[in-house]
């Protein structure tokens, strides 16, 4: 018979190493071990967080209450061009075994931390794709009666870095399936091998963090769609703002970079205790040694203020922060 651990550090499930401990904990193998798991909450009063991969958290110092159900569901299947994971499966290796298969769809995820769940919830994206462009349908657990739901992508109401499960919490994530396409599998794995060592090369990978930490600001917001001002810098690549040049790239759609508003308003190296905007891609907070989380908000509260004062921008977090 299953049961919940007590009192479970947490640090060591998040890529920030960085959280108290969890009252309970359960890793869930199977969805009936899901089910289980919100029932047994449920009959003793017990709010549920969901885990997956860690990669995208900030955890309190104090820990979280409650239960911690861990998602560790990472069954792999295909069917000719379908191809279904269990939410517990990390990205990376779920690209792998596409390309391996001569899947093509998921070839953008080469060296993505985190896993499916995660990546569903907030339609995790990079290199010109985003999961919901080969997403069929997306397997769901209902918190508060255990009920299995089935959404197709249409009705998972997917945005940008965003999805109705990040809108309305209440479900765990246990599953889905994707639409694929006919590739070669020699050229696929050789664009994932090209992805991981571009995230070599570009991130701060020797540090633990959360990747990055604000979503990509929409062109919308400094120039109105459809003015000769965007359909220029739509056409140049770039535009000038508060007397800063920007690239602007697609992510699907056109954005302007969060690094670059960070580093034009001159936060590279900034420091708040063992938390540091790093250098190398100030988008991200590392934890350069020791950092709590309290040092990780109050930069990234130093941040936004910072940024808003020089462009009149509001950064968004990307990142998931767990309060007490």
């Amino acid at each position: 018979m299953p049961k919940f651990r007590e009192n479970m550090p947490l640090a060591k499930f998040a890529n920030y190493r960085i959280g108290g401990s969890a009252r309970f904990f359960f890793e869930a193998k199977t969805e009936e071990d899901v089910r289980w798991a919100v029932r047994e909450a449920a009959e003793n009063n017990l709010p549920v967080f969901v885990l997956g991969g860690g990669t995208n958290l900030l955890l309190d110092d104090r820990g979280v209450r409650g239960l911690v159900l861990k998602i560790g569901i990472s069954d792999i299947k295909t069917k000719g061009l379908l191809l279904s994971a269990g939410a517990g499966t990390s990205m990376d290796r779920l690209a792998v075994f596409a390309a391996k298969h001569s899947l093509a769809g998921l070839e953008w995820a080469g060296g993505l931390p985190g896993t499916l769940g995660g990546a569903v919830r907030g339609n995790a994206g990079c290199f010109g794709g985003e999961i919901k462009d080969a997403i069929r349908s997306v397997r769901s657990v209902r918190i508060a009666t255990g009920r299995i739901i089935i959404r197709s992508a249409q009705k998972c109401r997917f945005g940008y870095r965003d999805s109705v499960f990040k809108r309305r919490p209440g479900e765990i994530i246990i599953g889905a399936t994707f639409r694929m396409r006919p590739g070669a599998s020699r050229e696929l794995s050789a664009k994932l091998r090209m992805e991981r060592k571009w995230r070599a090369e570009h991130h701060p990978l020797e540090y633990p963090s959360a990747g990055s930490v604000f979503k990509n600001v929409p062109l919308a917001r400094i120039a109105k769609p459809g003015s000769p001002r965007y359909r220029r810098a739509l056409k140049d690549g770039a535009i000038t703002y508060r007397g800063s040049r920007f690239s602007v790239k697609t992510d699907p759609a056109p954005v302007i970079a969060a690094a670059k508003l960070i580093g034009e308003s001159g936060l590279q190296g900034a420091r708040r205790g063992g938390a540091l905007v790093s250098p190398k891609h100030t988008n991200f907070v590392v934890n350069a040694g020791g950092a709590t989380a309290k040092d990780v908000r109050g930069l990234i509260a130093r941040i936004k203020a910072t940024v808003h004062r020089k462009f009149g921008i509001t950064l968004e977090e990307e990142i998931q922060v767990v309060s007490w």
